[in-house]
């Protein structure tokens, strides 16, 4: 039993250690002031990981993520391109994908009204399908009608 449980604590350190030294790719940028901290964090919070598909560049431990973590700290850092110009340089290497929140324009327009059309459209058919199927009492004969108002307790339809 004592050698189950010393087995069992070798593993769970093991595994600790092993996703630990994954987790702690860490990088460390220099920056002349706080505000270009802070654009910096936010910009990588705003950037998608073209890897990762599903985090930023800030998140992500990909190799692209960590190239563009150095791009945006260089012009940052160089003071070459404000937000805006390091959002449209991503934009024009990875296209609107490398947004999380993509801009309005011809080809996006789908991704942001559709799902409007979409609820719009089930709202339709949800009021059809209700005001067609409305039970009502004018397709009885007499039998049934007074066979309903016995149910209803008497109240005249």
């Amino acid at each position: 039993m004592i050698a189950v449980l010393k087995r069992c604590l070798f593993m769970a350190v093991s595994l600790f250690i092993v996703t630990a030294a994954g987790a702690a790719v860490i990088d460390n940028y220099q920056f002349d002031n706080s505000e270009q901290e802070a654009r910096f964090f936010h910009l990588n919070n705003e950037l998608r990981c073209p890897q990762c598909q599903n985090q930023s560049i800030g998140d992500s431990n990909a190799p692209i993520a960590q190239d563009l973590r150095r791009e945006v700290h260089r012009m940052i850092v160089e003071e070459q391109a404000d937000d805006e110009m390091i959002i449209q340089f991503m934009l024009d290497r990875y296209g609107d994908f490398v947004l999380y929140k993509p801009r309005l324009n011809a080809t996006t327009v789908v991704l942001w009204l559709g799902p409007l059309v979409l609820l719009l459209f089930g709202m339709l058919v949800l009021f059809r399908l209700l005001r067609h199927h409305r039970p009502d009492a004018s397709g009885l004969d007499e039998q049934e009608r007074e066979a309903l108002k016995k149910i209803l307790g008497g109240k005249d339809q």
